[in-house]
Formats: structure tokens, sequence, C-alpha cells
């Protein structure tokens, strides 16, 4: 199993890389991690090295050559490699499709709240098996990393809407008609199939996270546009890509050393099985998510 303590000299960053963005140019002194948990494997091995000066860890989320469903994905084996890496703020590029007429392909949406449409939320936790932990989520995302995003988005003049709402749908299949109008009538501002997971599992693991949601298409509820499909989105995904890139390389030097945001202490009032019953072999499982609670 991977050592869990910080193996990077410090505070890392990680940077999940969603459809089309499976590897980061300019990342220098490249090492490769290929991390075992005891949740099972991640999505790929995991680049490490450095970026804008700061130590940052890349995962391409559904493996590199995109050979793992959304549904297939090990959000727990991810979440687990970053923390045991020394990672403490992720920043999260993903492709989703937009519900509101105003938010158009290649725009960037900040969304600040999730809405569960899922249906393996087994996996949406690290905890069970004898510890019991239930975090605060009534603000998903960090703000403070959703405000160095909006800042680099705004001076690099980007098409940027900061807030909304991501509903996580199971997919692989992309929505229903009468699908995408109830979202819409929900007032949900975007839809994707994997950002949800990576919060919960995040929070519980003390990482400050926050989305790049790179909009490709208007799902299918716009119906003087083409149905959404996999080839229809392919140019907005390598633009969007692109975009990610120069967005990242920005913002990574103004996150701070010190993880000291109120993410970064989400366990303290979320542990409610006293120490003195918790499991060993669950601790041990937990390591890295506990290691700044025991």
């Amino acid at each position: 199993m991977s050592e869990y303590i910080n193996q990077s000299g410090g505070p890392s960053i990680g940077i999940i890389g969603g459809s089309g963005l499976y590897d980061m140019e300019g990342v220098e002194d490249r090492t490769e991690h290929a991390v075992e948990t005891p949740f099972g494997a991640p999505s790929d091995v995991i680049l490490g090295g450095r970026l804008g000066g700061r130590r940052v860890f890349f995962l391409p989320r559904h493996g590199r050559g995109h050979r793992i469903l959304p549904s297939e994905l090990n959000h727990q084996a991810n979440i687990w490699a970053l923390r045991s890496l020394g990672v403490r703020w992720i920043i999260c590029v993903t492709a989703v499709g937009s519900l509101k007429e105003e938010y158009a392909p290649r725009d960037i949406v900040l969304p600040d709240q999730f809405f569960d449409r899922t249906s393996r939320r087994e996996h949406h936790t690290f905890f069970g098996q004898g510890i019991v932990a239930h975090v605060g989520f009534s603000d998903p995302v960090s703000g403070g990393l959703r405000d160095i995003l909006r800042g680099v988005c705004q001076e690099q003049g980007r098409r940027v809407h900061d807030r909304g709402t991501y509903v996580n749908m199971d997919g692989p299949a992309f929505s229903t008609r009468a699908e995408s109008h109830a979202n819409r009538q929900l007032g949900f501002d975007v839809i994707g199939m994997t950002n949800l997971p990576e919060a919960k599992l995040a929070r519980e693991a003390e990482i400050a996270l926050a989305t790049l949601a790179m909009i490709t298409d208007y799902d299918c509820w716009k119906i003087e546009e083409e149905p959404v499909n996999a080839q229809t989105v392919v140019g907005h995904l390598l633009a969007n890509a692109a975009a990610a890139k120069e967005i990242l390389a920005a913002a990574i030097p103004r996150i701070p050393l010190v993880p000291d945001w109120p993410e970064h202490h989400a366990l303290e009032m979320a542990l409610m099985t006293d120490r003195s019953l918790w499991p060993a072999e669950t601790v041990e499982r937990l390591r890295p998510i506990l290691a700044g609670r025991m």
C-alpha cells in the first residue's frame, strides 16, 4: 500500500482532468505514482511534478485514452490516492451540458452547489465499518478556491459564470428530453456525470475543492440545436482542454501555501464514533483521511 505520509514535502495541489484533458504540459520534474489504495486502483497512474512553482499531482479522471465510464469511476480510490500524496487543494476540470440559454458551449461555470441524481451513494463516503462521520456539506465547494478561478478567468477575458448548481446524473447515456426539461424547471445550471462524489469525498478528506465546469453542449432541451452526442462535442472538448490548461497555470501559484481554510478542518465536528471504539482495521484503511485526527 502506498505510504500515506505526505510525499511531496509540503501541502500539494491536485488536478483531476476531465474529458479531453488527459495530461498537463509544462509540469517540471515529472514523477509517476502508481498508488495502491484500500478501495482499489485509481483511474490511472498519477503524474507528479512542479507547475507555477508549486507541487502538483495530476490524475486523468477517465484514464488516459478515456477508458473508464462515469459509473465505473472509483472515486474513493482517486481521492484517497491524492490525499495520500499530500494534496490539500483539488481543482476539478469537468465537461458539462448547459441547462440555460445564456450558458453557451465553451463557456465556463464555477458551480457552488450540487444536486444528486446518482444511484451509487455507497461510493460517496470513506466512512463506515465502525467509524461514523457526518461532514457539513451545505456549501460543497471551496469559496476561496472558486474565487481564485473566477479571478483568473476574468483576467484572461473568458466567458465565466460564477456560482450555479451542477446536477449529477449516472450516465453513461445522455439525458432524455423529459429529464432535461425537468432539470431546467428545477433551476439547475449544468449537468454532468462525475463531480459530486469527488466533492463529497474531498470534504471528508479535508481537501478544498472547486470545479471548472467546461460547457460542451446544450444537453438536449434546446430543440433548435442538434441533440447532444459524443461526436458533436469533440471540438468543444479540445478547445475547453486548452483553456483549462491556461487557467490552471495561472491559478496554481495563487493558492495559499498553508492549508487553513474551513474545508481543511471538516472532520473536527464530524466524527461521531468515540475514538476508543475505532476498529484498528478501519483506522488503517482511513489512515490518510484521519492522519490529523489520531
